[in-house]
């Protein structure tokens, strides 16, 4: 949506009864679909919050993305179900960025052998799956059981923190990065780096262009990260020590 004049002067938090609320002044918010804007854990309340705080003259929604992450769970607007959204996030392992290799440039395959197969490696080794690489334009080809092995393990997650998940997957155009960097065994620049590979490789050989290759690293960081905190923040208590806030 375009950007809005800031018509609010303070932002809170309040718990009602589905959760914790939103408050504008004293307006209720609500979702693009008019339903109460509620969410599950005061964390994740405090965070959307400072969102709708750090917005100045104008409210620039397209940098709130914790608070479309909340849009998107409450009004669910594909209508899918927990199941779908699970088969959804394993089906991006038949394109998955780091599985896609080249054989030329033979710089450009020995970087991508050095900076993929370590995450690749620990991704088989900490699910116990097979996943592989190609330079067949088809693609690895992934065992079912490796495939039921994610679906498992994303089964574990709630439908809020399912959504934050294919977020990042989407960001990321990779299920093996984004389960790196959900389970802490990579950073958000990593993870990011890693999904841009091949177009840091062109960058340095034939240059960027002045401020947008910036601008799209700094985009992509951006949504990475608050995709990452919206799962964890989905996943933990739904209160926060008061202490904590108060530090």
């Amino acid at each position: 949506p375009p950007e809005r004049k800031r018509f609010y002067q303070n932002v809170s938090i309040s718990q009602g009864e589905g959760g914790f609320e939103i408050n504008l002044d004293h307006r209720k918010l609500k979702t693009p679909q008019a339903r109460l804007f509620t969410v599950p854990s005061e964390a994740l309340a405090i965070a959307v919050a400072t969102e709708w705080d750090s917005q100045k003259d104008t409210i620039k929604f397209y940098t709130m993305h914790l608070t479309t992450l909340c849009n998107t769970a409450l009004d669910n607007p594909t209508q899918r179900n927990k199941m779908q959204l699970i088969r959804a996030a394993v089906k991006f392992l038949e394109t998955d960025t780091v599985c896609y290799r080249v054989e030329e440039p033979t710089a450009l395959a020995e970087l991508q052998k050095n900076e993929w197969d370590p995450v690749v490696a620990w991704a088989e080794k900490r699910y116990n799956v097979a996943i592989g690489s190609s330079t067949s334009i088809l693609g690895p080809n992934i065992p079912a059981s490796t495939k039921e092995t994610f679906v498992s393990h994303l089964a574990s997650y709630n439908m809020w923190a399912l959504q934050g998940i294919e977020y990042v997957i989407t960001q990321l155009k990779s299920l093996i990065l984004s389960m790196g960097l959900i389970d802490r065994h990579i950073t958000v620049e990593k993870a990011v780096l890693l999904s841009r590979l091949e177009e840091e490789y062109q960058i340095q050989r034939w240059g960027s262009v002045e401020w947008a290759h910036d601008y799209d690293l700094c985009e992509l960081r951006a949504r990475a990260a608050a995709g990452t905190l919206f799962v964890h923040l989905c996943s933990e208590s739904s209160t926060v020590k008061h202490k904590l806030l108060q530090d």
